[in-house]
């Protein structure tokens, strides 16, 4: 992954955009079904010749024959300049319809499936009194639809093939069902799942499978290029629904809470339309090379167009460890910590000994998990951490982006810090993460 300037994040919310549950009408349920009306707007592209106007004078014939050539060769010349561009136009038109039409088959639904417990009230008069052991036979638990996404078949092999998709999409599920290219519904299995990258990987059956996309080098993207986004906005009734845009940004870094904690991830930007359903959908160049996974948006009022997609290059290595290992390994240090931004100034300057250039610059340890690497490396609770590596820290997030993409396990990495005033620097070797291990 790349590496980042520093920057401060503006303040603005990030919203996953899997589809919601689509709610079933029941003749005593709570809500009703409804479906938003949408409205499309057609652009047309049109050519327009301009002819010159030449006035004429009263002059001799010569001069108004020679007049007369001039505009005709004039009007002659802007009309084929205008045919060609209309060519033009219509090519490239139809050179990206031929290649949606390509690499659709690879686009997939996912659709999630949670238990939802229920109480069946329907044997008799509901003012009946009852016992807790009758109340708890009548209560049932059934898997419900709570969400849609999109998702890339990128891999077949065998009787096998796999989809890649966000976490997001598929987190919490019970059941996952894939809908195909030809309509077909089939059962998806998790392969392995990462919060904090936001990526999973799902296996389906290859039986059916006509078309695997290809992965491409989002490292040769440029801001202004053309991009293709392919999903499920707002569920399958919409399957397959293509949108285009530019990249609008290359090496963005934003941040995101996860199930996992919060994490700094590295983002495309595009003005592609992303909606609802589009999560884990492919973003592609025109050529059919699938550059991102379309992942986020920024909602707010009065923001349109700010959509993200995590890189493939930095999504290849994660769902190659997820096929391998159905889990990524990440480094561990051992620490529970705090943006220092969030620490009192007054606290910074007369506990912690921070001078004024240095506050609310770097992370502070709250605790030392017992036999950690850093407990090993002679970190003690207040330190304020502020570089791995030689690379400077200011956020936890910016922690954990560096040591979980620049580092390794088994690494041993210089942490750079401060302590009662003084810069200190330690010298850690890195562990593997624990489960269900939030800190880092």
């Amino acid at each position: 992954m790349t590496n980042h300037k520093d920057e401060k994040q503006p303040s603005y919310e990030l919203q996953t955009i899997e589809q919601p549950k689509k709610q079933k009408k029941k003749p005593s349920g709570w809500f009703k079904p409804f479906i938003s009306g949408i409205v499309g707007g057609t652009l047309a592209l049109g050519v327009y010749v301009l002819t010159p106007y030449a006035q004429h004078s009263e002059s001799s014939t010569a001069n108004e024959s020679s007049t007369k050539t001039e505009a005709v060769s004039t009007n002659d010349t802007s009309t084929n300049t205008s045919k060609s561009t209309a060519v033009q136009t219509s090519n490239s038109s139809s050179s990206i319809s031929n290649m949606v039409e390509n690499v659709s088959p690879a686009i997939v639904g996912i659709t999630n499936y949670q238990a939802q417990s229920q109480t069946d009230t329907s044997f008799g008069d509901v003012n009946t009194p009852f016992d807790e052991s009758q109340q708890n036979q009548n209560n049932s638990s059934q898997e419900e639809e709570t969400g849609t996404g999109s998702g890339v078949i990128f891999k077949k092999s065998g009787s096998k093939a796999y989809v890649l998709t966000n976490n997001h999409v598929i987190e919490g599920a019970n059941k996952l069902t894939v809908s195909l290219h030809d309509g077909k519904t089939v059962e998806g299995k998790l392969v392995g799942a990462d919060p904090l990258t936001d990526l999973a990987v799902v296996e389906i059956s290859s039986s059916n499978v006509t078309k695997v996309a290809t992965l491409g080098d989002s490292s040769s993207l440029r801001a202004g290029e053309t991009v293709i986004a392919i999903g499920n906005p707002l569920g399958e009734d919409l399957s397959r629904t293509v949108t285009q845009g530019i990249v609008s940004g290359v090496d963005r870094t934003v941040s995101m809470n996860t199930s996992a904690g919060e994490s700094s991830i590295n983002v495309i930007q595009t003005d592609a339309a992303i909606n609802p359903g589009n999560s884990g959908g492919p973003l592609l160049t025109t050529d059919g090379k699938v550059v991102g996974i379309t992942s986020m948006k920024i909602s707010e009022t009065g923001v349109e167009g700010i959509g993200f997609a995590l890189p493939m290059n930095d999504v290849k290595p994660i769902a190659e460890q997820l096929l391998a290992k159905g889990k990524i390994e990440r480094p561990y240090i051992g620490i529970s910590m705090l943006d220092l931004e969030q620490v009192p100034d007054v606290y910074q300057k007369e506990t912690l000994g921070l001078k004024s250039s240095q506050l609310d610059k770097g992370v502070y340890v709250k605790e030392i998990a017992a036999g950690s690497p850093a407990a090993k490396a002679g970190l003690k609770s207040e330190d304020v951490i502020t570089a791995i590596n030689g690379k400077k820290v200011k956020t936890g997030s910016e922690l954990r982006h560096e040591l979980y993409t620049n580092t390794k396990v088994g690494d041993a990495v210089k942490i750079t810090l401060i302590r009662n005033g003084k810069e200190e620097t330690k010298q850690v070797t890195l562990t593997q993460s624990e489960s269900k291990e939030v800190s880092s």
